[in-house]
């Protein structure tokens, strides 16, 4: 009988960025799982991540992650309440929601999905990693998308700002990370079609459903438990010590986008 592998995230101290949206609670609750503190980050939704920290025995704290001295505070927040910081996964972000195509974004859309995705990100792993540079350890992981790796029709702003994420950014930063030493690692999760409780409460479409999975192995959608595991396996230096710079699809083996 094989022994359940030990993850050695008990007693880490981790931040999650939109800790209180859909996929961001999965990762806050399967942290605390393993025996984890978590910082709930929120922007807007604080009833909600009060809560969530209230249920994990973790905290709650506000910033506009567009915002240098936002974020700057934060994490000393997260430091003087947790005492340490080990992991933090970059995971605030926001889908524009309505289809358009490139002629009809207006430059305005276009740096509202870069701020709420790319630069968040950016100012995120800023800061952490300042703080990794100090401790010589941590692991940093950011939520990218397949919009970033087959592209998203209809929403090229958030495919353009995830594709950063996926490549420029990731590949820069895990060498950056490489210069402090063998004890930081940056990687990232890229979740595809995923069904938040917020999105099934909403009804989704078997049409839709049946398009989303037409070029994916497994025909069915992602939940944000599927994309929280992956995160705390990629985060845990037991598991996965020797990866670093890796984009990790959470997308049922999906070959790309279905083209009319």
């Amino acid at each position: 009988m094989v022994a359940a592998m030990e993850l050695g995230l008990a007693d880490k101290c981790v931040l999650v960025t939109g800790g209180a949206g859909g996929i961001g609670e999965a990762i806050c609750r399967a942290f605390a799982d393993e025996g984890a503190s978590v910082a709930v980050h929120y922007h807007a939704s604080e009833e909600a991540a009060h809560r969530i920290a209230s249920d994990i025995g973790g905290v709650a704290v506000r910033a506009d992650l567009t915002v240098p001295s936002d974020v700057d505070a934060m994490f000393d927040f997260v430091l003087e309440s947790l005492g340490s910081l080990d992991i933090c996964v970059a995971n605030a972000g926001r889908y524009p929601g309505v289809d358009l195509p490139i002629w009809e974004i207006s430059p305005e859309r276009m740096r509202q999905t870069i701020d709420a995705n790319l630069t968040t990100t950016f100012l995120t792993a800023r800061r952490f990693l300042s703080h990794a540079a100090e401790t010589t350890s941590g692991a940093l992981v950011m939520i990218g998308s397949t919009a970033g790796q087959f592209g998203e029709a209809g929403s090229s702003d958030y495919a353009a700002a995830k594709g950063a994420i996926n490549t420029g950014l990731l590949l820069s930063l895990k060498n950056e990370a490489a210069r402090i030493g063998d004890g930081v690692r940056v990687n990232v999760v890229a979740p595809g079609w995923t069904v938040t409780p917020k999105r099934a409460a909403e009804g989704i479409e078997p049409d839709l459903v049946a398009k989303a999975t037409s070029t994916m192995a497994r025909k069915q959608l992602a939940t944000p438990d599927d994309v929280a595991r992956q995160v705390v396996l990629l985060a845990s230096d037991v598991a996965s010590g020797h990866q670093t710079g890796q984009v990790v699809t959470v997308a049922g083996g999906m070959e790309g986008r279905q083209v009319p």
